[in-house]
């Protein structure tokens, strides 16, 4: 199977020190409820209305292109450990910003809730090959933290442009896993799944990117190109279920009735039809319904991110460019019924004009994580130099914000 889009343009020597929260542009004081790990205090918590709380909003660039020894960092992933360290991964692109050559799969770690971050981390950069696409999952049993990913020698790329081979032969893009059992302090060396994972007929390949979900009873499934990945074992195997075509990068959510939903980036001649991300729901024991295309979220062909922030009420967030045209207008929006509707949503960058935003290369793929201290962190690509983009560093920032923000301290519409 060959894929028919590519990344794209983003609209968007290691660090020894620390990012601290006076490098935060702060929007507003923050004043948020606490609960646990996965689940908020209490149902009636969540039902106060969210005016008794202050909207807060703050973000900071966490990956630097042209530091830290690397020209570009793209693709994010971000996951909360069991002991609540924030783990936010990347590609760390060596000498450019285009998706092959050599890149590296890195990582920085925040345990207070990402108002610091630690110096730059590496899960894997072994030879001059493209290792890319990194999706992590936390296992909340046995707390290990699995980082699925792609590679592919540094002679080939998915079109055989600038001189290099095209990747035409099945295995010439491989997934591998690797782990932590230390709260990703480190990571084992990454195991070769090609055999098990990449279904016969594929060529090019994409695993997530961004993160994988445990459903509530405990599986652990990664979203991959016409698939998902998944183990009902805690990782001590892993097999796939294939799911309809027509799209390329997953996101993934469980539903309260037990099913899963995927919300993906069409694949180019589908996405030319209606320019929307497009969903699909259903079961790893039965089938996923045909992708169709969401009306109301328009896409300019871009990853995007999703993740449920409470079960009850029913409230999921998505997380896009919300264009079809561009990637520098991201917006989150709220689902209280499953991602059938998205009543409520907010401007990520809404201090700035479309145009300002286009100028400064705001927005491009994300990652989302609920906190410990119960917000949305957000990983989001921007680009330094949109008159450049070809050549432009591209960096990676990390946005928090609380609930009352995402409604701009309106009351939300619960059944």
């Amino acid at each position: 199977m060959k894929q028919t889009t590519s990344r794209g343009a983003t609209c968007a020597n290691r660090s020894h020190g620390l990012i601290t929260l006076a490098a935060f542009v702060l929007l507003s004081a923050t004043a948020c409820k606490k609960g646990t790990a996965d689940q908020p205090a209490s149902t009636n918590e969540e039902r106060q209305p969210v005016t008794e709380a202050t909207q807060t909003h703050t973000y900071v660039k966490i990956f630097d292109g042209g530091s830290d020894g690397y020209h570009s960092f793209r693709i994010p992933s971000i996951v909360r450990t069991n002991a609540n360290t924030l783990l936010a991964f990347v590609e760390g692109r060596m000498s450019m910003n285009k998706d092959h050559g050599n890149i590296n799969v890195e990582y920085k770690r925040s345990t207070d809730n990402g108002s610091t971050w630690s110096s730059m981390l590496e899960v894997v950069g072994a030879g001059q090959g493209t290792w890319g696409n990194p999706t992590a999952v936390v296992d909340r049993n046995t707390g290990r933290i699995w980082v699925f990913m792609n590679w592919n020698s540094a002679t080939k790329n998915i079109g055989g442009t600038d001189g290099y081979d095209k990747i035409d032969t099945w295995g010439d893009r491989k997934v591998y896993y690797s782990y932590s059992d230390n709260d990703g302090l480190t990571f084992s060396t990454p195991t070769d799944m090609t055999s098990t994972l990449l279904p016969p007929n594929y060529t090019w390949d994409a695993i997530g990117p961004g993160v994988g979900i445990q459903t509530s009873n405990g599986t652990l499934v990664i979203p991959a190109q016409g698939r998902n990945i998944y183990s009902t074992d805690h990782g001590a195997t892993w097999q796939y279920k294939l799911i309809p075509g027509g799209t390329s990068e997953g996101a993934i959510v469980e539903l309260n009735d037990g099913r899963l939903m995927r919300n993906d980036r069409a694949t180019s001649t589908v996405w030319a039809n209606a320019k929307r991300r497009h969903v699909s729901r259903g079961t790893l024991t039965g089938s996923f319904s045909a992708f169709a295309p969401d009306n109301v979220l328009l896409d300019p062909a871009c990853q995007g991110s999703i993740v449920r922030y409470t079960g009850s009420p029913d409230r999921i967030m998505v997380l896009n460019s919300a264009s079809t045209e561009t990637r520098c207008k991201m917006r989150v929006r709220i689902s209280y019924d499953g991602g059938v509707t998205w009543p409520i949503s907010r401007k990520i960058y809404d201090w700035l004009t479309d145009s300002e935003a286009f100028a400064q290369g705001k927005g491009g793929y994300s990652s989302m994580v609920k906190t410990a201290d119960y917000t949305i962190g957000a990983l989001i690509e921007i680009n330094e130099n949109t008159g450049d983009s070809g050549n432009s560093h591209r960096s990676i920032e990390f946005h928090k914000f609380n609930l009352p923000w995402m409604t701009s301290g309106g009351a939300e519409p619960i059944p």
